[in-house]
């Protein structure tokens, strides 16, 4: 079989990707650089397993359009927080003590449940995340405030909706073969890394036991995880193709995904 091929779209993360593309080369993989003009005129042919890294848009476009093989991991859909959030909240392990799914439309018309009070958080359901997610005061939730008709015009996206919590240090995890291979401490705040984690982590053995029951919804993905007012919880799943690793040890990273590639 030949070597994996990493294409690598690298002026989306801090580093240009270049750990990365050192662990691929240092573990015997290709790497091969994204062109934007790949979008209009084609992607090459590239021979034996091909996985990307980049930008989450092109990962989707990827993933849809198979052209490479497995070419991204990014299964969009079973990434929306509606395919997973209730799964989790049924063990009591999401950081949302409380949710609802709703619309653009029906939220800036309805308004959230009276229960979740005053202020709210709400983000889109979509893991391309059309909008960022945002506290809102119950009088500031209109269109304008959820960028209609800025990034996106669709006032039936959905999106989730829940009372706001605390949330303290947080956490990504890299699981690949329904382990996890690598952790990194990260600051929401400014997207910045923070140091890696070893094995005996108290966060990274809480993200492994919650693989003891979630499906995981491809063969590799990202798992963050956050210090809520009751403890550890899970705050995010996304697909691995489009996500930044932190500080997570990359070699780690490379051998596992290379072993599932065979």
């Amino acid at each position: 079989m030949d070597a994996p091929t990493w294409v690598i779209e690298g002026d989306v993360f801090a580093d240009g990707d270049e750990q990365l593309i050192t662990a691929a080369r240092s573990a015997g993989g290709r790497v091969v650089r994204w062109d934007d003009e790949w979008l209009s005129a084609g992607c090459p042919p590239i021979p034996g397993p091909v996985v990307f890294h980049g930008s989450l848009a092109n990962a989707d476009r990827l993933a849809a359009t198979r052209v490479w093989e497995p070419g991204a991991f990014c299964a969009t859909a079973r990434f929306e927080c509606s395919a997973w959030w209730p799964t989790v909240a049924a063990h009591g392990d999401l950081l949302a003590p409380a949710f609802v799914l709703s619309t653009v439309e029906e939220l800036t018309t309805l308004g959230p449940p009276e229960e979740f009070g005053d202020r709210i958080f709400v983000r889109p359901d979509s893991p391309l995340k059309p909008f960022s997610g945002r506290v809102l005061e119950r009088g500031q939730i209109s269109l304008r405030s959820l960028d209609h008709g800025f990034y996106y015009d669709d006032v039936t996206l959905p999106v989730m909706v829940t009372p706001i919590v605390d949330v303290g240090d947080e956490w990504r995890f890299v699981v690949v073969d329904g382990r996890v291979v690598a952790g990194s401490g990260y600051a929401a705040d400014g997207r910045t890394a923070g140091r890696p984690l070893g094995d005996d982590h108290p966060a990274l053995e809480y993200a492994q036991s919650i693989l003891a029951y979630l499906a995981a919804p491809e063969a590799a993905f990202v798992l963050d995880v956050a210090e809520g007012p009751d403890g550890l919880r899970l705050l995010e799943l996304n697909p691995f193709s489009g996500a930044d690793l932190y500080a997570c040890d990359r070699s780690a990273v490379v051998d596992a995904i290379h072993g599932v590639l065979g």
